[in-house]
């Protein structure tokens, strides 16, 4: 059986916390960010963290992670 790769372009979007929880950095903040409001630019700015429905695909990606 081969080994398993991991996705080249998830494990540069995602990380895997201590806690087995999913970070990743939000969108939208590269340019035309004038039209959002700066509540909007703040929170984007905080990182996300992968819901739980998403896991299932995110484990496919990152087999070594978890």
């Amino acid at each position: 059986m081969p080994k398993m790769k991991t996705h080249s372009g998830s494990k540069k979007r995602f990380k895997v916390t201590a806690g087995k929880k999913v970070k990743y950095r939000k969108s939208g903040q590269r340019h035309l960010m004038t039209g959002d409001s700066g509540n909007q630019n703040r929170k984007s700015r905080k990182p996300a963290y992968a819901d739980k429905t998403d896991m299932q695909r995110l484990k496919q990606l990152l087999p070594y992670n978890f």
